[in-house]
């Protein structure tokens, strides 16, 4: 990649000149006092603009969001200055965000705070470019990126010569926004300058290329870093590894960790995890297994994000006792399964049919202090229900489960209802049957004309004619539709009992409703 051929993000050529001292000049002063205050209010106008429902800027609050966006500023000379703009620090709306934004900085994960606040005890001015980093960096951590690149274009009214950190952290900036082509021109006439960037800010912008598919310029990214003599590090092979398996491109990713491996740079477990893992993806589980053992050969430890790297390859592939292989391997290995592991295990198992070890897997799940989710908790209803059929003893593990998320706050899918209450009048629990089909309609589900014809057909094989009357009802009140079999049971079963005027009455509202039963009264 020629670097000359890069467009620049520098308006006009500048020139490097050496940082202003510690104790700012009289001059420095004059043009660039602010108040503590009126400092962080420029600041706080863009952070806080949440609590500005109407997006208007207050009275004589200056956003630098506003002015005209240059990428970088035009003059780091010394000559600079700018207009000082004349805030009104009475308004108790402008204090307020002053103080969010003080806080904010305050509660941030970064060592450097104390120093951050200080900047504001100078009159308002920054005395060295580290104290200007250290509060660009705070804003990065604060997920406040474009107020970053507006502080960064004033600068040079604060008298302040940007250096390789300043320039790295606004490649990170860019890199939040999701802004990468930006990113990649500030890093190319950064290196023409003699700015080197550090590996942490060559990471951030080869992981950002190579999560979202970019991962040609991920290379020419570190094509710059070979030119300037830096080494990548195993955290940037790592992230192009999983950029090439990202798209598709495994057996690069393989020979670049084999080129990696005779090189001096060791590589970790995240390394192997990344290659195992584009194997996983495109049906070559075996082949990730060996590379794990060729890990554990090297000494390194696997963690559980590797193995589930390669449970959810096996699960895929329909090898769920390999997959069940695996978890033994991964206990015998002292890591604990972790939820997705499970999770991954349970919905392989109940999609190739292995019901009864997924409800192992459930229970080994729920006894370690898991969360079952709604999806996985319904799958596993339906399969034990359907599997109960010919498998007598596990309709109770199958009513365990359903009641575990009645009592929850799971919700319950129509199906789910639907093949319990089936499973219920096979097992002839009838009771829960029609507290199932009730509770079914509270929900707001309409039932299946089958679900409502099994309860009706087996209250009438048990002899509960009226019951069955009542269910017949529910259907008329829902104006749900009905069928020969809603009426046939109910007629065969009056007739047993003698009802030939309660046979008529069921036999009638059939015809009224266009159906012809194909049982008729009898006296």
């Amino acid at each position: 990649m020629d670097l000359s051929l890069m467009p620049s993000s520098y308006p006009t050529p500048f020139t490097l000149v050496q940082s202003p001292s510690p104790s700012p000049s009289p001059l420095c002063r004059t043009h660039n006092k602010r108040t503590q205050h009126g400092k962080l209010l420029v600041f706080a106008a863009r952070s806080c603009s949440a609590t500005n429902p109407t997006g208007t800027t207050p009275l004589n609050v200056v956003n630098l969001a506003d002015k005209t966006h240059q990428s970088y500023p035009k003059d780091y000379g010394l000559q600079s200055s700018v207009e000082e703009p004349k805030l009104d620090f009475d308004s108790i709306a402008s204090r307020l965000q002053v103080q969010r934004f003080i806080d904010r900085i305050k509660a941030l994960p970064f060592r450097e705070t104390s120093v951050i606040l200080g900047i504001f005890e100078h009159d308002g001015c920054f005395q060295t470019v580290s104290e200007f980093n250290a509060l660009l960096m705070a804003l990065v951590i604060a997920k406040e990126p474009d107020i970053a690149l507006s502080l960064f274009n004033e600068v040079s009214a604060y008298r302040l010569v940007p250096d390789s950190l300043t320039f790295s952290i606004m490649i990170r900036c860019y890199c939040e926004k999701n802004d990468l082509d930006e990113a990649k021109r500030v890093l190319v006439p950064m290196v023409e300058n003699g700015f080197y960037p550090n590996a942490a800010t060559i990471t951030v912008l080869i992981n950002s290329l190579c999560k979202r598919g970019r991962l040609q310029r991920a290379l020419e990214v570190l094509e710059v870093m070979g030119r300037i003599g830096c080494k990548p590090t195993v955290q940037i092979y790592n992230c192009l590894l999983k950029g090439l398996c990202y798209v598709g491109r495994v057996e690069d990713a393989y020979e670049m960790l084999m080129r990696i491996k005779k090189d001096a740079i060791k590589p970790d477990i995240y390394t192997f995890t990344a290659v195992m893992d584009g194997f996983c993806k495109v049906g070559r589980s075996d082949e990730a297994m060996e590379l794990l053992d060729e890990a554990v050969e090297m000494g390194l430890t696997p963690d559980v994000v590797t193995f589930n790297t390669l449970f959810n390859g096996y699960c895929k592939e329909g090898r769920l006792m390999e997959g069940l292989n695996v978890l033994k391997q991964m206990k015998e290995r002292n890591c604990n399964p972790d939820c997705i592991t499970y999770s991954t295990l349970l919905h392989g198992l109940l999609k190739w049919g292995k019901t009864r070890n997924a409800l192992k897997v459930y229970k080994e799940m729920v006894e370690n202090g898991f969360e079952v989710d709604g999806r996985l908790m319904n799958n596993l209803v339906r399969g034990l229900c359907r599997r109960s059929r010919k498998e007598k003893d596990l309709f109770e593990d199958a009513h365990e489960v359903f009641e575990k998320m009645q009592n929850g706050i799971l919700g319950i899918d129509a199906s789910t209802y639907g093949l319990m209450i089936q499973t219920l009048c096979m097992e002839k629990k009838m009771d829960a049957a029609v507290v199932c089909l009730q509770q079914m309609i509270g929900m707001g589900y309409s039932p299946w004309i089958i679900t409502f014809n099994n309860v009706i057909k087996t209250l009438c094989v048990e002899g509960k004619v009226t019951e069955a009357l009542l269910v017949l009802n529910i259907m008329y009140e829902g104006g749900r539709g009905t069928n020969g079999i809603s009426y046939k049971p109910l007629i065969h079963g009056l007739n047993r009992r003698g009802s030939f005027l309660g046979a008529c009455s069921v036999y009638g509202a059939a015809l009224k409703r266009g159906v012809i039963p194909n049982t008729k009264p009898q006296q």
